[in-house]
């Protein structure tokens, strides 16, 4: 099969490149010249001349390398430098030797980042377990490793219209196989003595119907209300405490 390209120039083939190199040469085509890069009185600045060692022969550290590349190119100085930083960029923040200034960092970090707090750290704190569930599990929810697949909010609710509220939603997520969810109850800290909607969201978690359906409960993390919200995991089936078994 004859695979090479024809040209077709005034009726004529031709097979190769070499055919219009003397095509061009004997009608004498020249390539116009491109644009001035300078104008006017502006002389043009002759290029930078850099000895760079050889790579390939090199034997230096690296350093030297980049000081040699790098030796004709002048610093940006002045209003032209730009400093960019990244988004999530700290600031630097040099060591404290003092233990009554580092207690002071610290406390500043907690209140402007948040950093170093831990809701189970502090007296508002709840959590639960359920019938022969791991330690971990409980460790893993309070750290927030489970997708949370709905909540309720019962802010605003009486105990008696929040446990109608906490009835329908706890009832459509074991119907539809839901395991994690968030239960918003507020922490309650206007209330005279111990917060009314947090107690009761616990006692029902615990001691009610639900109990056998729950793996685990635990409060939630910053991001999701702390002490004023509760993540609940529940199981596939609920568990029968005598026989060890769980129903069908």
């Amino acid at each position: 099969m004859n695979t090479a390209k024809h040209l077709k120039i005034d009726g004529k083939k031709f097979r190769s490149l070499k055919d219009l190199k003397a095509i061009i040469k004997a009608r004498d085509i020249r390539l116009k010249p491109g644009p001035e890069l300078f104008t006017g009185t502006q002389a043009k600045t002759p290029p930078i001349s850099i000895d760079i060692p050889n790579i390939d022969t090199y034997t230096g550290n690296d350093e030297d390398l980049f000081k040699a590349a790098m030796a004709d190119v002048i610093p940006v100085s002045g209003k032209k430098l730009v400093e960019k930083k990244g988004p999530g960029a700290k600031p630097v923040e040099r060591e404290i030797d003092d233990e009554d200034d580092r207690c002071l960092l610290y406390l500043k970090r907690l209140v402007t980042r948040g950093e170093g707090f831990c809701v189970a750290d502090t007296p508002e704190y709840i959590e639960g377990r359920g019938y022969m569930v791991n330690p971990e599990i409980v460790r893993n929810l309070r750290q927030g490793d489970f997708s949370i697949q709905a909540h309720i909010d019962l802010h605003g609710f009486g105990v008696i219209d929040a446990k109608k509220a906490f009835d329908r939603f706890m009832k459509e997520s074991l119907s539809i196989g839901r395991r994690a969810v968030l239960v918003v109850h507020g922490r309650g800290l206007s209330s005279p003595k111990e917060p009314v909607l947090k107690t009761n969201v616990q006692k029902w978690l615990s001691r009610g119907s639900y109990r056998k359906w729950i793996m685990a409960f635990t409060s939630a993390r910053s991001i999701d209300g702390g002490a004023g919200a509760t993540y609940v995991l529940l199981r596939h089936r609920p568990f029968r405490q005598r026989s060890g078994k769980k129903n069908q």
